[in-house]
């Protein structure tokens, strides 16, 4: 072998060290905004417990990091993090991969004032609707004409109150507790729309696909077999891959 052909084989090989190395999957950094019973702070919830269900048995360990939900994506999006919790399927387009699999579902709701008419699906388009900034419904619900973002939960009743919109949409458990800041609740109407799966939104690079990856052949063998249903009996939510 010629000298060029030593040089070009010790170039190919250090290459796929230095790859090797940096898809190290010793640990995979998971950030969330922190909702309750769900990604809770000190690391207990549904989505952690079924994180490491996935992740563990595999030899990766879980880093979790709470964080508010539009600064989770950034995060990912930057490489800081390896993917983020609670996303829709291709909610954000740019930096980001989606695995396969979802984890979970969302039960989409609308929460007005009782005296107006309920919305469905199909007739949404008729109403002024709010929800909270990078959601984006308008995305998977689409009769959408007429919506607002809002930065923060703490004046959407206000804003129902004052007509200022005629919906709010966002996830059951979100909406409920929106609502035990109401003096009266009676006032209010909460109408079922629709479900959405929630995916991890993994950082668009070598360890975010490989991890992606790990979490797909780890699904690939968790839902067939049940093993997940446990961790949603015990947090008292419905098993979302019947």
């Amino acid at each position: 072998m010629d000298r060029c052909c030593r040089w070009l084989l010790v170039a190919v090989l250090s290459l796929f060290g230095t790859m090797a190395s940096a898809v190290d999957l010793k640990h995979v950094r998971i950030a969330g905004e922190s909702w309750p019973e769900h990604t809770n702070a000190d690391g207990s919830g549904l989505a952690w417990d079924i994180l490491r269900r996935v992740f563990e048995p595999a030899g990766i360990r879980l880093d979790i990091e709470s964080v508010p939900y539009t600064r989770s994506v950034g995060l990912v999006q930057r490489g800081e993090a390896d993917a983020w919790v609670g996303s829709y399927l291709n909610e954000v387009d740019d930096r980001v991969f989606y695995p396969r699999w979802h984890y979970d579902t969302d039960e989409i709701v609308a929460l007005g004032l009782k005296d107006t008419t309920p919305p469905t699906v199909e007739t949404l388009g008729q109403f002024r609707l709010a929800w909270v900034r990078g959601y984006g419904y308008q995305r998977y619900l689409p009769s959408v004409r007429y919506y607002q973002e809002v930065m923060r939960r703490g004046g959407i009743l206000r804003m129902l109150d004052l007509k200022h919109a005629d919906f709010y949409l966002d996830a059951l458990g979100e909406v409920s507790d929106v609502l035990e800041t109401s003096t009266d609740r009676s006032r209010y109407r909460v109408t079922p729309l629709t479900k959405l799966p929630l995916y991890l939104g993994f950082a668009d690079n070598a360890r975010g696909r490989a991890l992606a990856k790990v979490f797909d052949q780890r699904m690939d063998t968790l839902v067939p077999s049940g093993s997940l249903r446990p961790i949603f009996q015990h947090w008292q939510q419905p098993y979302p891959f019947d």
